[in-house]
């Protein structure tokens, strides 16, 4: 077998799985789907025992891999045609920051996508808010939610990596599956 042969045979799953994403994409880019993603890379987990929502500082934040993938996911957005989403955010500096490293358009900060990690008692509540407020939005814009591991996995049953992003069709129901999976740029 010829080696182009191999190569082409390697690289199937990759078409397919970017066929399959290419419906996410549409529905993202109608309104019909949000994306929730993972802030970027902050090296660590949970935060410091002085954390202090006002204060960057105290909180774990993005490194240079973190910055560079909020800008590459500005970059893919745009290729696949989102160029002013909704964003909203945890208020966690690393959230923020992942919203604002792409360069969408202005970032709200959105208290329901905040990290339950340190009170897991908070999870369930916090989430059911956070889908009614979500489905309760007027349609329209393609709708961007930057949050943590502990919120996305609480709604969906899914460890995300760090990054990561999942389309989720709207409205918005616990444990939905998403229709995709992108992986952080």
């Amino acid at each position: 077998m010829s080696r182009l042969w191999l190569l082409a045979l390697a690289l199937l799953p990759l078409f397919s799985v970017a066929a399959d994403n290419a419906d996410a994409w549409q529905a993202l880019r109608e309104g019909r789907a949000l994306m929730l993603m993972r802030h970027a890379t902050a090296p660590g987990t949970g935060d410091p025992a002085n954390f202090r929502l006002e204060r960057c500082e105290t909180q774990r934040n993005l490194n240079d891999q973190g910055r560079a993938e909020a800008r590459r996911w500005g970059e893919l957005l745009a290729r696949q045609g989102i160029e002013q989403p909704r964003l909203l955010s945890s208020r966690w500096c690393r959230a923020l920051d992942t919203a604002r490293g792409m360069l969408r358009g202005p970032v709200q900060p959105f208290a329901a996508l905040d990290s339950f990690f340190g009170q897991p008692e908070d999870g369930a509540e916090q989430t059911a808010e956070l889908v009614r407020m979500i489905n309760e939005l007027p349609l329209g814009a393609p709708l961007l939610l930057v949050s943590h591991q502990v919120n996305i996995t609480a709604l969906t049953g899914i460890f995300p990596a760090s990054g990561e992003g999942l389309i989720l069709a709207l409205p918005l129901r616990p444990r939905t599956e998403p229709l995709a999976r992108i992986p952080a740029p």
